[in-house]
């Protein structure tokens, strides 16, 4: 079986290269890696999700779902230095990446975990922010099960970056009917930014 960025061990050869690009404003030199997301650019939803997110606050507990590289994480953690920003990725190659790249950017404030470490420590301390380009070709299913088991610890909200041509419309319906608040907070060409609410939680403030 081929290997996917969504593997959690890519078995493919490592072809680590350096690149520098501008995520929200401020340059980051990182490296990257093959089987790993977008390993060779700025994913553009993730572009589309870094324009329309504002500020997070300063303090609390940030999570970037499926960190890749880390490009979502680096932004949180440059955002908010006094909060603490969970990057989870089931793909080894990735999580070893957004460590790598987080000390190369001297951001002491990011935590890299598995999926399962990841969601222990939101248990524990709750969820202020989601900022997330998830895994969409994981399947439908599996994408559900997976944005469900982050959002049971959502005491603020989620900004997630969707395509149209991926169902960023179904899920939009799907998770109202699953009694969230959904409002797209930015469109652009195929692209949706949905921000998530939980009212049966805290909800967002400021």
């Amino acid at each position: 079986m081929s290997d996917h960025y969504f593997s959690s061990q890519p078995t493919g050869p490592e072809k680590r290269r350096d690149y520098s690009f501008t995520i929200r404003g401020d340059r980051f030199d990182i490296v990257s890696d093959s089987g790993v997301f977008s390993h060779d650019r700025l994913d553009k939803g993730t572009q589309i999700l870094l324009k329309y997110v504002v500020d997070p606050p300063q303090e609390g507990l940030f999570v970037d779902v499926g960190c890749g590289w880390g490009p979502i994480a680096l932004a949180l953690a440059t955002a908010a230095p006094n909060a603490t920003v969970l990057a989870v990725d089931v793909n080894e190659r990735a999580r070893t990446l957004t460590e790598e790249n987080a000390k190369r950017a001297g951001l002491t404030n990011i935590i890299v975990a598995t999926p399962d470490e990841g969601l222990a420590l939101a248990a524990e301390r709750g969820i202020d922010a989601i900022w997330s380009n998830p895994p969409v070709r994981i399947g439908k299913q599996e994408l559900h099960q997976l944005l469900l088991s982050w959002f049971e610890h959502l005491d603020g909200y989620a900004d997630l970056v969707i395509g149209k041509n991926l169902g960023a419309d179904s899920l939009h319906a799907w998770l109202e009917n699953q009694s969230y608040e959904v409002e797209r907070i930015g469109s652009s060409g195929s692209f949706r930014v949905l921000e998530i609410i939980d009212p049966r939680r805290q909800s967002r403030s400021g």
